[in-house]
Parts: structure tokens; C-alpha cells; sequence
């Protein structure tokens, strides 16, 4: 594959769930760049470093719901006051362990959410975002 996203940001308070998505997405080489973040806050300061023009702007965010600080919700109440100004052209991905449907019906709601999935990240998953949202054909 050579085409290849500028960048993906993971937004989650679990460690050991971004060492394996940002694993994932390594080893897939579906992204020049990977930066994690461990809270809704430290996403929302890196956007807007981004917007400043000292980081490129993520095409793709993987976004944890339950995180101290602020949540996967407030990170995009946050984000909403940014784009509003921006229109940011990110695909925003929330993910979860959590069974609760009003979850699912909260996002669904939300025309920013591109996508709800469970945790952790497959190489299936990832086939189906990159071609549904990119026009990439992962070939893993």
C-alpha cells in the first residue's frame, strides 16, 4: 500500500490498549504518524497545536468514551466549539468496552461520529474504516 494517512491520534486513558492499536496500526502502515493521548483534555491541546500548525492535523481519531478528566463526550463538546470555527476534516471513531446502548444511541445522534466500535482494534476493523472512510485497500 502506498498510500498512507499524515496521521492517526488514539485518545485513551488505557495504556495497554494504545500500545496495541497503535501496534496495530504500525505493522498495517496505514499512517506516516501515531500520537496517543491519555485523555479527552491532552486531544483536545494537541488539535490545537495542530490547527497552530505544529502538527498536522490527524486525518483519524480513535476515541475512548470512559476516560478521567474529560470523556470521549466532552472531548467532542470541546471539539465542537473548535469546529465550529475549523471544519476540521477528521473521521472520528469512538470506541469502548461498554455494553450500554445509550452509548450506541448517543453517537448515532452525533453526525460527527464516523463510527462506533468495540475495543479492541482488529485488522478487520481496520480494512473496513480505511476502505470505507479513505479509499484505502489494506492488503493485510
Amino acid at each position: 500500500m502506498n498510500k498512507k494517512l499524515d496521521s492517526v491520534l488514539l485518545i485513551d486513558d488505557d495504556e495497554a490498549n494504545n500500545f496495541l492499536n497503535a501496534m496495530v496500526l504500525e505493522e498495517m502502515s496505514v499512517a506516516k504518524k501515531i500520537h496517543v493521548r491519555l485523555n479527552g483534555q491532552e486531544g483536545i491541546d494537541f488539535l490545537n497545536q495542530c490547527i497552530a500548525g505544529h502538527e498536522p492535523l490527524p486525518n483519524l481519531i480513535f476515541l475512548d468514551i470512559n476516560m478521567p478528566l474529560v470523556n470521549g463526550w466532552e472531548f467532542l463538546e470541546r471539539l465542537e466549539e473548535i469546529d465550529t470555527k475549523q471544519k476540521l476534516p477528521i473521521v472520528i471513531v469512538l470506541l469502548t468496552t461498554s455494553l450500554n446502548p445509550d452509548d450506541q444511541e448517543q453517537a448515532k445522534a452525533l453526525e460527527r461520529i464516523s463510527a462506533f466500535l468495540n475495543k479492541p482494534l482488529s485488522v478487520e476493523t481496520l480494512k473496513e474504516i480505511f476502505a470505507q472512510f479513505f479509499d484505502i485497500e489494506l492488503a493485510v
